[in-house]
């Protein structure tokens, strides 16, 4: 947050915008990068999530991932420019022993289970277990029942969800990668907590500037 008599300004790099906290004499472009991984049952949506997320699609058959599949995508936030690395990790049992090479660096986790089907919401319990005790120690988690247009299939109810969320310190959503119900809103709310995390001059780009002849100048410091 900028302090009394600063201002936010925006500059262009390399093609995305981000966030300047203008001070007297300096500048700071606060950009922030965070790995995020998606775990989960095989068939709960878990790449549709992040297709329609990073991409804007959606496809009524998605092959499964094989082992993980990688993704980024950029978020500007008032408090900064937010760099999501994102890791789709295959649902199938044969790949769970590569799961921890993804968590154990990952900043924020997305658990994902299908509404209609109790067994993955069972099993989004025993993910969240893992990464309690193998996970980082700060790590952002978001318990994520997918396929909401299945209403009238469901399985799981939302007060189920949100209880056992509340529970183990997970804020919960409904979403829908085939409608985009929640998509974004659920990767923005991930965004908006990680950079709470990080101080505003670490890690960016300093700027220094001065007037001269009437005009403002700016230099990169390091």
């Amino acid at each position: 947050m900028a302090r009394p008599g600063n201002k936010i300004i925006q500059a262009k790099l390399v093609g995305s915008y981000y966030n300047i906290v203008a001070t007297s004499r300096q500048i700071y472009i606060r950009v922030v990068d965070f790995n995020v991984v998606l775990v989960g049952d095989m068939g709960t949506g878990k790449t549709s999530l992040v297709l329609r997320f990073v991409k804007g699609q959606y496809y009524e058959h998605q092959e499964p991932t094989i082992g993980a599949a990688f993704f980024t995508q950029i978020l500007s936030l008032t408090e900064a420019t937010v760099k999501f690395d994102i890791w789709d990790t295959a649902g199938q049992e044969r790949y769970h022993s590569l799961a921890p090479m993804y968590y154990r660096g990952a900043a924020a986790a997305v658990v994902v289970f299908d509404i209609t089907s109790m067994d993955t919401f069972d099993r989004a319990k025993k993910w969240v277990q893992e990464l309690q005790r193998q996970g980082n120690q700060n790590l952002v988690m978001a318990l994520v029942a997918n396929k909401s247009d299945l209403d009238s299939s469901r399985e799981v109810q939302t007060e189920e969800g949100e209880q056992y969320a509340q529970e183990n310190g997970m804020f919960y959503t409904e979403t829908s990668a085939k409608t985009a119900q929640n998509v974004n809103e659920l990767f923005y709310e991930i965004a908006k907590k990680l950079a709470k995390v990080r101080p505003l001059k670490s890690p960016g780009i300093k700027l220094s500037h001065q007037t001269q002849d009437g005009r403002k100048r700016f230099c990169c410091l390091g």
